[in-house]
C-alpha cells in the first residue's frame, strides 16, 4: 500500500488539471473538486457539465475550463451541515504515481484552502499518515515534477 500525507499534490489529467493541492480527508465519503460556472449541456444524447475552476488557492488569474460526462447528482451534506444538490463526474486521479478512476462531486470551494478533498471511496490502496504532509514529493507552495508522471 501507498503512504500519503493527509495533504498530497495530485492530477485530473482528463481535465487538464496538471496539478492540484488535494486534502486527503478520511471523514468525507465522495471526493469533492472546486468549481463555478457550472453549467449542464447534452452532448450526443448524453448529459455533460461544462464548469471552470482555479485549481491554486489565491490565484484567481489561473482557471481551467473543463467538460466531463454526468454520473449523477446528489445532495451532499458538507462538514458543517449543509446540504447542496452536487453534480458528480467519474475522472481519473492521479495520485501516488497510480491512475485510477473516481467520483468526484462539483461545489464552489472558493474560500477553502484546498480546491480537493479526496474521500474515503478514492482510498484504496492508499494509507494515510494524518501527522504527516507531501510524502509524495513537493512542497506547501510548488508540486513534485512527477506529479503528471504515472504508472498505469
Amino acid at each position: 500500500m501507498d503512504m500519503v500525507g493527509w495533504r498530497e499534490w495530485v492530477a485530473l489529467p482528463a481535465l487538464g488539471i496538471d496539478a492540484i493541492k488535494a486534502k486527503v480527508d478520511t471523514g468525507a465519503r465522495t471526493s469533492a473538486l472546486h468549481a463555478f460556472q457550472v453549467s449542464p449541456f447534452e452532448r450526443d444524447g448524453q448529459d455533460w457539465v461544462r464548469f471552470s475552476m482555479h485549481p491554486f488557492q489565491h490565484d484567481g488569474d489561473t482557471v481551467v475550463e473543463c467538460e466531463a460526462p454526468v454520473a449523477d447528482r446528489r445532495t451532499v451534506t458538507d462538514s458543517g451541515g449543509h446540504r447542496e444538490e452536487r453534480y458528480v463526474i467519474e475522472t481519473d486521479l492521479l495520485i501516488a504515481g497510480a491512475t485510477r478512476r473516481v467520483e468526484v462531486t462539483l461545489t464552489d470551494r472558493e474560500t477553502m484552502i484546498f480546491r480537493m478533498l479526496i474521500g474515503r471511496t478514492a482510498m484504496q490502496a492508499l494509507t494515510v499518515d494524518p501527522s504527516a504532509s507531501f510524502l509524495l514529493g513537493g512542497s506547501k507552495e510548488a508540486p513534485p515534477a512527477s506529479v503528471t508522471d504515472s504508472k498505469e
